[in-house]
């Protein structure tokens, strides 16, 4: 069986922007996880997705987000994107 291939792409952008940025992410779909650590690198969130998970089902991580971005000043978004 072959191994999955994916690339990782980071954003640094202000806590007010995160949930816009995070639903940008997931909107433009080919992700397979996403992971937000604070300014010093430290992971806060890790966000794995599936191809099937859209809609309501997404409200729950959007909330985390939410949460996390009010806590911080800035952070960074790794994301995972299938190749």
């Amino acid at each position: 069986m072959a191994e999955e291939q994916f690339t990782i792409e980071e954003f640094k952008i202000s806590g007010e922007d995160v949930l816009r940025k995070i639903k940008e992410i997931v909107k433009a779909g080919n992700v397979r996880r996403i992971i937000i650590k604070n300014e010093e690198g430290k992971s806060l969130i890790e966000i794995p997705l599936t191809i099937g998970v859209v809609g309501a089902a997404l409200l729950p991580v959007f909330a985390a987000v939410g949460a996390i971005a009010a806590l911080v000043a800035k952070c960074t978004i790794t994301v995972e994107k299938r190749v």
